[in-house]
């Protein structure tokens, strides 16, 4: 398969520094098309769709298609399981949660979702998970052994189980609408360690923290809960993008 869309972040990295996917919740946001829409002009580089706990596949199809239809950047799926899967996106986060409980979301579902991808041309990023910290929706869900904030060096163990094994994605995820964010410290252990391209994400709200995330070592950095809870986002996103880029 190609990696255009691989490519393309790649070169966006080199371009701008650090970058910013929205992600828009298949369930819980109104009016995406519109919403991907503004976040491109605002400068994002491409949309993640998709969340831990979407299980309606009809709704998310007609969301990416709705959107495809508005934007010219990437459509990302961002699968929380093998109903994440679907077609006319550009690509999809092809992940494993690393540091789950549970093997189903370690090789099963993947292997479940594989022919899908397939059959649907999307191009997958090969994506190693990582839950930091507790109670979040994901959390829950993927039956993780969240990895403490405040210890990194076993962040940076598996970071670079991931590398050695393919994965030329890593995702630092502290969960949509988590209490904080993952420390700078973390982000920069791990990127000491870890060569492919780094996404960090969850309870990142402010420009300052989102800067220091960027300053860590962070290729990109997701923001969901912001746009989905906020009524005045656009202008704190237009914010964060700027303060990100290099």
């Amino acid at each position: 398969m190609t990696r255009k869309i691989e490519d393309y972040i790649r070169d966006e990295v080199k371009k701008f520094g650090t970058l910013c996917f929205p992600l828009l919740d298949s369930e819980n946001s109104t009016g995406a098309a519109s919403i991907a829409k503004k976040v491109e002009s605002l400068g994002a580089s491409a949309v993640l769709v998709g969340g831990s706990s979407a299980i309606d596949q009809l709704e998310l199809t007609n969301i990416v298609s709705s959107i495809k239809l508005q934007i010219a950047i990437p459509v990302i799926l961002f699968p929380g399981n093998v109903t994440g899967v679907s077609p006319n996106a550009d690509a999809i986060l092809f992940s494993t949660l690393l540091n789950s409980e549970d093997p189903y979301f370690i090789t099963e579902a993947q292997a479940l979702g594989a022919l899908s991808v397939k059959k649907y041309n999307i191009e997958p990023l090969p994506t190693g998970y990582l839950i930091i910290g507790e109670g979040t929706t994901v959390w829950f869900i993927g039956r993780a052994r969240g990895i403490p904030f405040n210890k990194p060096r076993i962040a940076a163990m598996y970071s670079l189980a991931a590398q050695f094994l393919g994965m030329r994605f890593l995702y630092l995820e502290a969960g949509s609408g988590a209490t904080q964010s993952i420390q700078p410290q973390m982000v920069s252990t791990v990127r000491k360690n870890y060569e492919g391209i780094l996404i960090v994400g969850g309870g990142i709200r402010a420009p300052e923290t989102a800067r220091e995330i960027a300053n860590a070592g962070a290729d990109i950095i997701v923001i969901s809960t912001m746009i989905e809870q906020e009524g005045s986002w656009e202008d704190k996103l237009s914010t964060i993008i700027k303060q990100i880029r290099k």
